[in-house]
């Protein structure tokens, strides 16, 4: 399967010179894609398009989906969160100082869900700190279940990859990430949900009970010589 990364295409437009960018925001800016709508930060409101990710570091993140700006890619996530998909899955591509990336069910970055790839859906909206982004392959077309979450500003992805929401509860959840190409103890997402349906957070794990009877004496100390 395609591997759903930000790729090279990204790292090349790190390198974009302003008046290049500004060139070419001016002519893709068409009435279609001047989807202005700003954000709602409340998260008591609208909780149809909260989207709720209880992590593995004992965190909470709620999310704005923003179908206003993509919305097909903020029905995919709706609709893969309501399946279960995203449970258990693990943030496989997480650099400092840029973005968090989970939603293969595989850990690889290779991985996707079976549903077919989303018609790119590239809008205005800058790719702020807390920025939701659909991750992809080299072609535009390419979007499945992956996604990623930018820890600082990266304007250079604007128009190149969906943006499709923004952390509006505990950012500071998402920057607790561990980090790694994939980490070596990486977080994972324990549950995602829509805070419409009001799942509680997951309970912690019962410690496993031991089939062996324990008795005093395995509490005494190994004799020495």
């Amino acid at each position: 399967m395609i591997k759903h990364t930000l790729g090279a295409l990204a790292a090349l437009s790190l390198f974009a010179t302003p008046s290049a960018a500004l060139a070419q925001d001016e002519e893709e800016l068409t009435p279609a894609t001047q989807r202005f709508v700003p954000v709602n930060y409340d998260p008591s409101e609208n909780l149809e398009n909260v989207w709720v990710l209880d992590l593995s570091n004992g965190e909470r993140v709620k999310i704005r989906l923003m179908p206003e700006w993509a919305p097909n890619h903020v029905e995919r996530v709706k609709t893969l969160t309501r399946q279960g998909f995203y449970d258990g899955i693990i943030f496989h591509r997480v650099i400092d100082g840029f973005m968090a990336q989970g939603g293969d069910p595989t850990g690889t970055g290779q991985g996707g869900s079976e549903l077919p790839d989303l018609e790119a859906e590239f809008n205005p909206m800058p790719h702020l700190r807390g920025t939701l982004s659909m991750a992809r392959a080299t072609e535009d077309d390419s979007a499945n279940s992956q996604f990623f979450i930018v820890f600082y500003p990266r304007f250079s992805l604007d128009k190149r990859y969906t943006n499709l929401g923004r952390v509006i509860e505990n950012m500071s959840g998402v920057d607790a990430i561990n980090r790694g190409e994939p980490p070596q103890n990486p977080t994972r997402i324990l549950q995602a949900s829509i805070a419409s349906d009001n799942k509680p957070a997951p309970q912690p794990s019962a410690p496993a009970i031991m089939d062996e009877e324990i008795t005093a004496d395995a509490l005494n100390a190994p004799l020495t010589q």
